[in-house]
């Protein structure tokens, strides 16, 4: 058979490809980039429960009790999304506090930016004030903003930030932090020392010290950075989204479209 020569230009092709695989595999590196989403898009995100399905959920911006008193815009249902990421590295937190003999119980997960907003619309009527004896005493309504407790952005909108407390097994109750979720004041503050007074509530003890460090502990060790002004919020340091800010309502449909 007689022996065929390529002819240069395709040793310049074929070198062409090589470079360009080169590049491709050089650029995967340790992580796997996400796609970029639109704010409309679900498609990354998960149900809690479909991958913890022993979390408990108290979803407080579906319901009256919160520091509002009402339920919040974009969220039609109880549940919980997240974006997977973020959940699997959920997953592994609850797995190591199911050892301990604790259950996750969520206070809130993925906010849609319609309820960032209504917080903002909320914050600048100075005259609805029906919560502030549970969530706010201490302070006046019209410093929440300029503090930051509310703001026009939020880290939930991305859907990697989760606000979460622990839940005893053996005693079948909520585990005691010293404050409750979503108080406005010094009281949340996760390092706050036992013995350290916070405003109305009494001082810390041992043992809510030792629950938020417990919690702490068990979110930072799975990738999750806390929030320095509150106990319960933790953000996954590799969000995949950190730059965007979901429009999507809080609901089932949102991530199973075929249920619906």
């Amino acid at each position: 058979m007689k022996k065929v020569t390529l002819p240069y230009p395709s040793f310049l092709f074929r070198k062409c490809l090589y470079v360009i695989a080169m590049i491709f595999l050089g650029s995967c590196g340790s992580s796997v980039k996400q796609p970029v989403l639109s704010e409309e898009d679900a498609s990354q995100f998960v149900l809690l429960t479909d991958v913890i399905p022993d979390a408990i959920l108290e979803i407080r911006y579906y319901s009256t009790y919160n520091f509002i008193g009402e339920r919040i815009p974009g969220y039609e249902e109880p549940v919980a999304l997240l974006t997977r990421r973020a959940a699997d590295s959920l997953k592994k937190v609850s797995d190591d506090l199911l050892a301990q003999g604790y259950r996750l119980k969520v206070f809130d997960a993925y906010r849609p930016q319609e309820a960032v907003n209504f917080f903002m619309k909320w914050a600048k009527d100075t005259t609805d004030v029906r919560m502030k004896p549970y969530f706010y005493p201490e302070l006046d309504k019209r410093v929440l903003v300029p503090q930051e407790y509310i703001a026009e952005k939020s880290g939930h909108t991305r859907g990697s930030t989760v606000d979460l407390t622990l839940f005893d097994m053996k005693t079948e109750k909520e585990v005691d932090m010293g404050c409750t979720y979503d108080y406005f004041g010094m009281a949340s503050h996760p390092d706050i020392l036992p013995g350290q007074k916070a405003g109305s509530y009494p001082p810390i003890s041992e043992a809510h010290y030792a629950h938020r460090m417990l919690l702490r502990e068990a979110m930072m060790a799975h990738g999750f950075q806390p929030y320095e002004c509150e106990w319960w919020h933790f953000t996954l340091k590799d969000e995949p989204f950190p730059d965007t800010y979901f429009t999507f309502p809080v609901s089932t449909r949102s991530v199973s479209p075929c249920l619906h």
